[in-house]
């Protein structure tokens, strides 16, 4: 226990509980752990917390949490997001990739920077109420347009104002959730030289208005695979050695235009993209040649099980890039391909298409898959990540999951890893804290503002369905 703990206590102490850590090396224990006032884990062990030494103030002397046995469990990453996308679920049941993209193209175009906050911090909302505590969120472009696979161009509308980014990362920051932004560079829409000014100010705005607790760092928007010149690949690369940061690149998400995503590899290789901090979101359809490339040179990948299904797009050889040492993360994409913004869903769902395919029961099992959605997500999205969330250990951000077998009961539980993959899901989930501070409870938003959010998100997607006048606004049901 720290100097500055023992001088005012902790402010919360978790007690009665079943801790899966997920940290490497610790296994799953009956215990108990303490959250400091600056929100991170202060002290943690089995059994009953420890009375105070003569002279020391006692662990509980903050406010006590009996979980009465419940599972506590750190709080899912999800290290790919589009979380504007939050009032668009059931678009498009039967498109898969570029028809989906191109619906969804066509209704944000009627969106305004106003529109966007609301979309945004209501999505956010989504994924902590989830149980989503950390994310890395691809925020919508400036860029309003609309790409076309057959031609492999893009129809460009309008530029809209920096605020539109900005207030993405406003929606974030106010919702409460830990963030990684992802901005595009758009240089191949708009001069240069005014693309990457623009990029500068969009990271700044980041470092300066998003408080450090909540800011996971700026990342490149990687858009290569929606590009038709090799200069994006190294405009791209230009931005991330100025700024030091990373990229996740969309890339061989689905089987349509396989040899147009394939050639385009090589921009990324001949730039100089390809190292560590260097993420390939999807990485669906590689030939073994990109595998061990991509593997060699540092980068990860970033896998979407939930996403990849709804879409048709096929399933990644996860096996095999652990094999060759890639670091792999996984994300729940966007509530427009996942619908329902769910990490027990997506566990489920990323085992099982594995297995299947595979034709192994084993070849994931319940904690490798569980360490990809929390620590391993963080892992993937840069060691300054891992080192803050992603596992309860004493240091790290206090954000955690209680999770209830019991209610509705699940029967007893033979294994804890296995219990909680399998078994568990938003319906066990109680409680949900980022940074010890209660944020939903039995998926109801503690923030403020969820219950306008909701009627902002309701009201503006209407309207922005009509000024874009899409084929969503036609057959919006409610």
């Amino acid at each position: 226990m720290t100097d500055s703990t023992r001088a005012s206590g902790p402010a919360l102490t978790v007690t009665n509980a079943v801790v899966i850590p997920m940290a490497d090396g610790a296994d799953w224990f009956r215990g108990w752990f303490t959250v400091g006032h600056d929100g991170l884990i202060a002290a943690m062990g089995e059994g009953e917390p420890p009375r105070a030494a003569e002279g020391e103030e006692a662990i509980g002397t903050g406010e006590v949490l009996d979980v009465g046995g419940a599972f506590v469990a750190p709080g899912f990453v999800s290290a790919h997001s589009h979380i504007f996308t939050s009032g668009m679920r059931g678009m498009t049941p039967g498109d898969s990739l570029y028809g989906w993209v191109g619906e969804q193209s066509t209704f944000v175009s009627g969106a305004d920077e106003d529109d966007v906050y609301w979309f945004t911090l209501h999505g956010c909302l989504d994924f902590l109420g989830n149980g989503v505590t950390s994310a890395y969120n691809f925020t919508d472009s400036r860029v309003v347009g609309k790409y076309d696979a057959a031609t492999d161009q893009r129809e460009i509308y309008a530029i809209r104002p920096e605020e539109y980014l900005f207030k993405q990362i406003d929606a974030a920051r106010d919702a409460g959730i830990r963030m990684m932004n992802a901005i595009r560079l758009d240089s191949e829409f708009q001069p240069a030289e005014e693309a990457f000014e623009v990029f500068a100010r969009a990271v700044a705005y980041v470092t300066e208005n998003v408080p450090g607790p909540l800011n996971l760092g700026a990342s490149v928007f990687g858009a290569v695979q929606w590009s038709a010149s090799a200069q994006a690949a190294r405009d791209e690369v230009a931005a991330m050695d100025a700024h030091g940061i990373g990229n996740q690149a969309h890339f061989l998400e689905t089987s349509e235009a396989l040899d147009q995503q394939r050639e385009k590899f090589q921009w990324y290789e001949e730039a100089g993209a390809l190292r560590p901090g260097f993420l390939f979101g999807h990485f669906v359809h590689p030939d073994a040649y990109m595998s061990r490339v991509a593997a060699s040179s540092g980068a990860g990948m970033v896998w979407q099980p939930a996403s990849n299904g709804r879409l048709g797009s096929g399933v990644p050889d996860i096996p095999r890039y652990r094999e060759l040492g890639m670091p792999v993360g996984i994300g729940l994409d966007d509530q427009s391909c996942t619908d329902i913004s769910d990490p027990f869903q997506n566990l489920r769902i990323g085992m099982y298409t594995q297995r299947a395919v595979n034709q192994d029961a084993s070849i994931i099992m319940p904690r490798d898959m569980l360490r990809m959605h929390t620590l391993g997500s963080a892992e993937a999205l840069g060691p300054q990540v891992a080192a803050r969330v992603g596992s309860l250990e004493v240091g790290k951000a206090a954000d955690f999951l209680v999770v209830d077998p019991t209610a509705p009961d699940t029967g007893p539980v033979w294994d804890v890893y296995a219990h909680y993959a399998f078994a568990m899901g938003l319906r066990n989930l109680k409680k949900v804290f980022v940074g010890g501070r209660l944020v939903s409870q039995n998926g109801v938003s503690t923030h403020p503002l969820a219950g306008q959010a909701s009627v902002e998100l309701h009201s503006r997607v209407r309207e922005v369905a009509r000024r874009a006048s899409s084929r969503s606004s036609e057959r919006l049901a409610w």
